[in-house]
């Protein structure tokens, strides 16, 4: 996919504008354009459908050894050329104020283009068509009415067109396309109590890079009377017992799973100390790389840009460089960050390729890719049989964790209690909680590939301003012993 020949011609001007500063010694240009819809039925009507468009320029430099920023959504050559005088004075006034000069390794610039495989584009498809594909499975959701009180069914689709040129060489051109499929029913007893069932996971947690073929490979229709049974049946349930069990994580469960106690954590900038005023930092420290024992030896965990699907692929990160597939845990030992080239330098390491801006007007930062944890062997029915006493827990509801990323706390809106190697009851309202280290250390068992799914999440907050960015992890169910399990 090449990027339109007015922003090119936008970008290379800005280029050759900044390299015109004898103080400039890294250039980064980017012109980005996204597209978005969103739709959604609920309780038989349409909802909340929206579009939009945005698109604008932006330029990241080094200048006095300090960083400068600056944006544009004007797509003019005096626009371009003001942009980067401010992010020249932004730098040079940061220069004045630092005590040391940015350490910015050099890189040899790449060429190339990359583009999402689809078979159906979602912006070409009729709107028409879109909401009957939603009605359809809606509409089964609230069958028979009560105890169903709502029910919902919705899809989102973001096309991004960017185009990055640095002072290095680099210029590539990349063309991503993703979106989603979901839907929930809520049902609600004669006492008041409510109880949620979503499919294919938890809300936000649906994501695939991919076109309109999404929709028919999620199989809306073909779940929603299940779906629809399990939120009745849960009103009926018993509550999570308290105490302390082997739990089981579905493949949902075990992506979020991910996400807070191994993605966060991971990020380089917090363990610096860039993110601590706003999200937190990490109990993953410098000095624990190599050393710490984060999981048992059968846990490896992957920062992975390559996986197709994953809402975290692409062809370049947003200083340049290429995809790629790294550890972050292996064999239970911390090894590696999610880093940029600058914070990975002041380590003395190489980055894992994970810089992205979730838009034209964003500073590119470290952001989670496609954080997997490496399936072993075996399905989830097989370790559920190998299960004497346990509960399997999937689908989120609520959740909790410090800002360090140590102690958190899960709420499901499915459980089943497993005994003697058997599913015995559904259970409601169940949590589980615990340490993050002292949880995956006591992972012993992770099922094969046949049954992990990338699961994509929408909406990953981070920054000041804030930056929401479309994440995935691959995620094999698993079992953790003698875990605090309860009830809501």
């Amino acid at each position: 996919m090449a990027a339109p020949a007015k922003a090119r011609d936008l970008c290379s001007a800005a280029l050759r504008r900044a390299q015109q500063h004898p103080d400039v010694s890294h250039v980064e240009v980017r012109w980005l354009s996204e597209q978005s819809e969103r739709l959604r039925v609920r309780d038989g009507a349409p909802d909340g459908i929206s579009s939009g468009r945005s698109a604008g320029f932006s330029v990241r430099l080094i200048a006095g050894g300090a960083w400068g920023f600056a944006c544009t959504a004007e797509g003019s050559e005096p626009a371009v050329s003001r942009m980067v005088s401010e992010a020249v004075a932004i730098a040079r006034a940061s220069a004045r104020l630092s005590d040391r000069p940015v350490r910015f390794p050099a890189r040899a610039g790449e060429v190339g283009e990359y583009s999402t495989p689809l078979e159906i584009d979602p912006f070409a498809v009729p709107l028409e068509t879109k909401l009957a594909d939603l009605s359809t499975p809606e509409a089964e959701l609230r069958r028979g009415g009560a105890p169903i009180h709502s029910a919902e069914a919705w899809m989102h689709w973001t096309q991004v067109d960017k185009l990055l040129m640095t002072s290095e060489g680099t210029d590539v051109s990349q063309r991503l396309v993703y979106g989603g499929v979901g839907m929930s029913a809520i049902a609600v007893g004669s006492d008041g109590r409510m109880q949620r069932r979503s499919f294919p996971g938890f809300p936000g947690s649906e994501g695939v890079q991919g076109g309109y073929e999404i929709v028919a490979r999620t199989g809306l229709s073909a779940a929603a009377s299940r779906i629809r049974a399990e939120a009745i049946e849960l009103l009926g349930a018993d509550p999570c017992p308290e105490g302390v069990r082997d739990v089981v994580l579905g493949s949902n469960q075990m992506a979020l799973q991910i996400h807070e106690s191994c993605g966060h954590p991971t990020e380089l900038d917090r363990a610096l100390g860039a993110e601590i005023s706003l999200a937190g930092g990490s109990f993953l420290q410098p000095s624990d790389l190599g050393k710490l024992r984060y999981g048992s030896e059968i846990v490896t965990l992957t920062a992975d840009s390559i996986a197709p699907t994953g809402l975290g692929t692409f062809g370049w990160d947003d200083e340049g460089l290429s995809a790629r597939k790294a550890p972050l845990v292996e064999g239970g030992i911390f090894v590696d960050y999610l880093s940029s080239r600058e914070t990975a330098a002041a380590l003395g390491r190489e980055s894992t390729a994970t810089v992205r801006a979730d838009g034209w007007n964003r500073v590119p930062m470290i952001r989670m890719v496609n954080v997997s944890l490496e399936p072993r062997a075996g399905t989830l029915e097989e370790l559920v049989a190998d299960t004497a006493d346990g509960i399997l827990f999937d689908v989120n509801q609520s959740w909790s964790i410090d800002d360090l990323r140590l102690n958190f706390q899960f709420s499901c809106e499915l459980a089943w209690e497993i005994k003697r190697g058997k599913r015995v009851r559904l259970l409601r309202d169940a949590r589980y909680t615990g340490m993050t280290p002292r949880f995956w250390q006591s992972c012993d068992a992770i099922c094969g590939p046949e049954e992990a799914r990338i699961w994509g999440l929408m909406l990953c907050g981070k920054g000041d301003p804030i930056q929401s960015m479309a994440v995935a992890h691959g995620a094999p169910p698993g079992r953790f012993r003698q875990v605090e399990v309860g009830h809501t």
